[in-house]
């Protein structure tokens, strides 16, 4: 019995840490699944022509919002070519319309919904021992899947209950394949709060890996001088203990070569936190800090817990050292943020001088509450992935146009870094920052500069 792990990732340096945790978890029941990674920029024909000359029984592909479009077509075109082989869906962008999945494609064999360890384990061996002629558990025992029963039938069972984090297996031990890429680790699954936009506000189950298990991973890391390790935690720090448990051991360990990227709360580092991080060597972390919006409105409305002025004064407390990379996030499309609000929280965020400013656009995903009161919020939005904002009740298609070519300006002329000291000096002409990037933008469309691919010269 063959069973194939599929990962579409949106870069070659990118890596998919759920097909490994999921390989790394069959094979302690006996099952070797084999993976085959590509990348959204590969040819359809090279991806089928890879799964076709696996001749798997199996193929199990993991599905997000930067490749489920990819994978749709995919899992279409190889199942012509390949009909008897049993093809099953997993991964977020699938788990909260399993049904409609299965019906839309009657070829496929199933869904694995939300955590995938256990589930992915039990259909391996559900499977091989279809294949050995044994006995075992049966599709229908089998809790976290929607399937397609012997009569062709669409069944959902109950979804599973969340796992401890510390029987989640360690993916890496071959880091061969891994060279010139990034690790991707997780240390804690689920959030403390619940932002409407974000599908880590479905499920409340916060959990943390042992924090003596997850010191001896980081250190298997460190000792083979791994370039970064990119935790995908949801919010790092939202347990004081834990984080700094973790960065002590990373900064009294440091090899002076590994880089570690966290996604983190500001408004919720103490002063012993903030005092720990101040002692590191530049580049040992850098920090991921979702802002969003500085508009009270829209906070509460979204349900984010933040306390902007202490996001302000921790931001200033950690640029003073020098020594961490910060990046913060700004999202246009929220409630209640229109044109002008929007402009004003750029302002505020830009004022702290981050090392990058990366402004987004909302994303409508399935599953979230965001998704579900979209009418409510008058909000329209591609139908196809990654469901990106077009208009919302106070935002106009117009105004979303002017907010994506503030972003291209602020891409080229800010976070490239290659423009310092001009900015600095063109900003002292305009009456706000937002309003200067505002006129390049004016400017490249009055030149039809947008439609040139300019070098750097």
């Amino acid at each position: 019995m063959k069973i194939i792990l599929t990962a579409v990732n949106a870069k070659y340096i990118h890596s998919n840490l759920a097909v490994y945790t999921l390989q790394a978890s069959a094979e302690k029941a006996g099952v070797f699944p084999e993976i085959r990674e590509f990348t959204i920029n590969q040819s359809k024909d090279s991806m089928l022509r890879s799964l076709f000359l696996a001749y798997a029984d199996v193929v199990c592909v993991s599905c997000y919002i930067w490749n489920i479009s990819i994978v749709e077509d995919l899992i279409t075109e190889y199942h012509k070519i390949s009909p008897e082989t049993k093809i099953w869906l997993g991964g977020p962008e699938v788990s909260y319309h399993a049904e409609e999945m299965l019906e839309q494609y009657p070829f496929l064999a199933g869904i694995m919904k939300g955590e995938g360890e256990v589930t992915f384990r039990e259909i391996a061996v559900y499977y091989q021992n279809q294949g050995n002629g044994m006995e075992g558990k049966t599709l229908e025992e089998i809790h976290g899947i929607t399937y397609r029963d012997a009569d062709g039938a669409v069944k959902s069972n109950p979804w599973r209950p969340v796992m401890d984090l510390s029987e989640v297996d360690f993916p890496y031990a071959n880091l061969k394949k891994f060279e010139n890429r990034i690790i991707y680790y997780e240390s804690s699954r689920g959030c403390p709060f619940s932002c409407s936009y974000c599908l880590s506000s479905v499920e409340k189950q916060l959990r943390f890996r042992d924090a003596e298990l997850v010191k001896k991973e980081l250190q298997f890391f460190i000792d083979r001088e791994v370039p970064q390790v990119k935790f995908v935690d949801r919010t790092f720090n939202c347990n004081h203990a834990h984080a700094m448990e973790i960065w002590s051991y990373i900064k009294e360990h440091d090899n002076g070569i590994t880089n570690f990227h966290f996604e983190i709360s500001a408004d919720l580092l103490r002063e012993e936190e903030l005092a720990l991080i101040g002692t590191m060597r530049p580049g040992l972390i850098q920090l991921e800090i979702g802002v969003q919006s500085t508009n009270g409105a829209t906070i509460k409305e979204i349900h984010r817990t933040m306390q902007l002025e202490r996001l302000k004064e921790v931001v200033k407390e950690v640029q003073k050292h020098e020594n961490i990379h910060e990046h913060l996030d700004l999202i246009a499309g929220l409630p209640f943020e229109d044109y002008d609000t929007f402009a004003k929280s750029f302002d505020e965020i830009y004022e702290l001088r981050p090392n990058q400013l990366q402004l987004g656009f909302l994303k409508v995903l399935k599953g979230s509450y965001m998704y579900e009161h979209a009418k409510e919020y008058e909000i329209e939005y591609h139908s196809r992935p990654p469901y990106e904002v077009l208009k919302t009740k106070w935002l106009p298609y117009e105004d979303v146009l002017k907010i994506r070519q503030v972003e291209e300006m602020l891409e080229v002329y800010y976070n490239s870094g290659q423009f310092c000291c001009t900015m600095a000096a063109l900003e002292q002409e305009f009456a706000s920052p937002f309003c200067m990037y505002e006129c390049l933008a004016a400017y490249y469309d009055e030149k039809n500069a947008f439609a040139v691919s300019h070098s750097r010269i």
